[in-house]
């Protein structure tokens, strides 16, 4: 192969939503979401999880703004550009116009559009150690009763959970629970954690853990702005492989975006995607 073979079959893989930052296809991607979905059948469930520790010593809980949006019918996050990086944020734009009027109806529309803070912490998934690094986001929660609120008595009381030497996994109990229109979703009833024990006994897979240096950046896309403007005004984007980027219209078919591409919602489901937005979820 030429180099200019090799530059030509670069530019059209980078074409293709499944090509992500640092070269991950969807299915790769898919391995850095650490999730937790109990499924149809449990009612109950348990994961067990470790917090890796940050190179400068800083807090592992990265927080981040997303907005939660209907989009073909199904919930969907959004990287807030607005409260995140201080760029335009046509959703914001919406909420802010909405709240302005005065009517309790436009109050009540808007809240569809107000941004939510999240945390994003790296971390190891136990139960499928070979993914290596993932990626673990929950929301803010605002009455104290969340994830974070569960994870921060233990790092009182026990230590820094991060240590690779002395740290701790932590046991996440789950539980099925329902909304007051009576759909299921998956909630942490509690915490608890394991005793002191490394990272990982293999020195090699320790460091290559430790040492990898992929940030919650890498997995959690940031949509462009045409695409947030479309979604404001209630299109559903899908991609078009031929143009090489998102078609907006309003006579499309229903896709799931996830990870930086748009795929068919068969194959790429958002473990949150059927949670409604209400500050009293914990994800």
């Amino acid at each position: 192969m030429t180099s200019l073979d090799a530059v030509l079959a670069q530019y059209e893989q980078s074409k293709s939503p499944d090509y992500g930052q640092k070269g991950m296809s969807q299915e790769e991607r898919m391995k850095k979401y650490f999730t937790l979905l109990l499924d149809d059948k449990s009612n109950s469930g348990q994961r067990r999880v470790r917090i890796l520790p940050t190179p400068d010593g800083s807090s592992p809980f990265k927080e981040a703004w997303y907005h939660e949006v209907q989009v073909g019918g199904k919930w969907q996050k959004f990287y807030d550009p607005g409260k995140n990086d201080n760029e335009r944020s046509p959703l914001n734009e919406v909420y802010e116009e909405l709240m302005s009027t005065g009517k309790e109806s436009d109050k009540e529309l808007a809240k569809q559009y107000k941004s939510r803070k999240f945390y994003i912490v790296k971390v190891i998934d136990r139960d499928r150690e070979e993914d290596g690094i993932k990626f673990w986001r929950f929301k803010h929660n605002y009455k104290q009763d969340g994830i974070l609120d569960k994870i921060i008595p233990i790092w009182r009381n026990k230590g820094d959970v991060t240590d690779a030497e002395k740290g701790r996994d932590l046991i996440i109990e789950l539980t099925k629970q329902k909304t007051p229109k009576g759909a299921a979703y998956t909630t942490v009833s509690t915490i608890m954690y394991d005793d002191p024990s490394p990272v990982h006994q293999d020195d090699k897979i320790k460091k290559d853990w430790l040492e990898d240096e992929m940030t919650w950046l890498d997995v959690y896309s940031k949509k462009p702005v045409e695409y947030l403007e479309a979604i404001a005004r209630g299109e559903v984007p899908r991609w078009d492989s031929d143009k090489g980027g998102y078609v907006y219209s309003n006579d499309v078919e229903t896709t799931e975006s996830f990870g930086g591409s748009s795929l068919p919602t068969s194959k790429y489901v958002d473990p949150q995607a059927n949670n409604e937005v209400d500050e009293e979820l914990p994800f």
